[in-house]
């Protein structure tokens, strides 16, 4: 197991100072001040590592709102059956975020006085706006426009009633916490090795590009604001990334999931959740194989299908493509990153059954397994420290791609080449690259294969439900029956065993049928703001339709 070094959390004096209660939104920041504290860089550094928690962890689920991946069950978010909610954690923890980064910002002029350097305490400053950018991005997808607080509040402050701010004003303060963070932060090679896993410059530039190029093609798509204005910010900042030089595509695409993956020396990752180093130095740890191994978030027919053939093609016009007669043979001559990302014949698997084989149909209903995160070490350890990757290069020169076909409807091999061709010629990945004589050749469409090559580069890592609402399409793909692999002989199960598992017309299995699911378009690409939220705001309006 790969050692590395990790940010230490210091937890004792800082849990008191930070506490919350459920109304995280109308608690005084005098309550959470402590006289005793901001007296050094310890005390910023301190209250700043908590922000870190906000960091997304594994596993990774939220897949299974979208039509890439299936749980055991259906999912409400995913077949249009949610409700509106009378409490929802996760409307208040974006708000705890945003206070305590709102308290780091103002008190970091106390920790000013006493004498430490400006450009230190900067460095903490742009870490918390980095994370109230995060935070407010996080409940502009969600809920769309919200009550935009920049500052620390007492009890009886007028914000606390605030409307909803408009979209753009909360994009606003959000570029300008990332340009303030990217200008301040270091980058990744003037980190220091006891620093690493925090953020970064470069990571400041790489998430401005996620949050400009959501908000671009939303308005695109959707037909509002000024789509030019976003598409342009994710470009210009997705090439800042580029030309930094700090950052490269890592060789293996499994291992980007593995300790192998981690450190300095893969400089693919802009930024990860860090787990501790051993099972003798655990700080936090995660068993994410294990939660996958039971079905947290079964791949589906639909993503299988997404991967092209070894020639570049996808599977209705690649000349390689047969039909499989065993589920070892849907993997032949397809995107080598298929089977880093699916389990088949053959692969290291659990304790109790070292060698994969076949789905297990209890647990992996889509008859396909989820092979991120495995480790056979960590599956006999009930515990795992591989990191996760919350900004990848990948993803960087995903979006530079897009937004540039967006804003010309139309992208040269030129670009191709600087960006998705860097995934497609990644060693351990080696496809054909994509061109504009390629897509012409074959009748194929450029948006539809750029849109491709983001969904499996970045499969199953949270990505593809927020896709599918910025695109306007989710209303055509969710709708959609959830279909998992056909039932080959090699399952073998006896007649009483499939006699419980439902199938469509071509023999796959199905899940759950069209006239099961839904999106309705006026309302579900918004979330519902929580009731217990609307009654202790009067002036926060509840989303269209809700």
């Amino acid at each position: 197991m790969i050692k590395r070094n990790k940010i230490k959390i210091v937890l004792l004096g800082i849990v008191s100072i930070f506490a919350t209660s459920c109304d995280v939104d109308r608690i005084p920041e005098t309550v959470i001040t402590d006289p005793a504290f901001w007296n050094n860089e310890a005390d910023l550094k301190a209250a700043v590592n908590v922000l870190y928690f906000e960091l997304p962890g594994l596993p990774e689920t939220s897949d299974n709102w979208s039509d890439d991946s299936y749980a055991t069950g259906p999912n409400s978010i995913s077949d249009g059956t949610r409700l509106t909610p009378s409490s929802d954690g996760f409307y208040g923890n974006q708000y705890t975020g945003i206070r305590r980064a709102n308290n780091i910002i103002e008190k970091s002029q106390k920790v000013l006085e006493t004498g430490v350097e400006p450009a230190v305490v900067d460095l903490y400053v742009g870490e918390a706006r980095f994370f109230r950018a995060w935070n407010y991005f996080n409940l502009l997808r969600r809920y769309g426009g919200v009550p935009l607080i920049l500052r620390t509040l007492k009890e009886n402050d007028p914000e606390l009633q605030a409307p909803k701010a408009t979209r753009e004003d909360v994009l606003t303060a959000i570029y300008e916490d990332l340009d303030f963070a990217a200008s301040k932060l270091e980058s990744p090679s003037e980190q220091s090795s006891s620093n690493y896993g925090r953020v970064t410059s470069t990571a400041a530039l790489a998430f401005k590009s996620r949050v400009a190029l959501f908000e671009g093609t939303r308005a695109k798509f959707h037909s509002y604001g000024n789509p030019q204005k976003h598409l342009t910010i994710a470009k210009q900042a997705a090439k800042a990334v580029m030309d930094s030089g700090e950052h490269a595509i890592y060789s293996e695409y499994f291992d980007l999931f593995q300790y192998e993956g981690e450190g300095r020396s893969n400089k693919e990752n802009i930024l990860v959740h860090q787990y501790g180093k051993s099972i003798e130095e655990s700080i936090t740890s995660h068993v994410t194989q294990r939660n996958l191994e039971t079905g947290a978030a079964n791949p589906t027919k639909a993503l299988a299908d997404s991967y092209l053939m070894a020639d570049g093609l996808p599977i209705d016009k690649s000349p390689l493509y047969e039909e499989p007669t065993t589920t070892f043979e849907v993997f032949e001559n397809r995107d080598p990153r298929m089977n880093a990302t699916f389990f088949k014949d053959g692969d290291e698997y659990i304790g109790t059954k070292p060698v994969f084989t076949v789905p297990d149909l209890n647990f992996q209903r889509t008859g396909f397994a989820n092979r991120r995160y495995a480790h056979l070490e960590d599956w006999q350890n009930s515990r795992s420290y591989i990191d996760r990757a919350v900004i990848r290069y990948a993803e960087v020169l995903l979006n530079y791609a897009e937004a540039t076909f967006e804003l010309e409807n139309g992208i040269s091999d030129t670009d191709l080449n600087i960006s998705i061709n860097q995934l497609r010629s990644r060693p351990s990945v080696s496809l054909p690259g994509l061109t504009n004589t390629l897509v012409t050749a074959n009748g194929l469409n450029m948006r539809e294969e750029i849109r491709r090559e983001r969904r499996v580069e970045l499969a199953l890592e949270g990505f593809r439900y927020w896709d599918l609402i910025r695109w306007k399409t989710a209303e055509i793909e969710l709708p959609k029956p959830v279909l998992g692999n056909k039932l080959f002989a090699d399952f073998n199960l006896s007649e009483d065993e499939t006699s419980s598992i439902n199938f469509d017309a071509d023999g796959n299995i199905l899940l759950q049928d069209a006239s099961l699911r839904e999106f309705d378009p006026s309302k579900d690409y918004l979330f519902p703001f929580p009731t217990d939220q609307l009654g202790l705001n009067k002036n926060l309006e509840q989303n269209p339709e809700w």
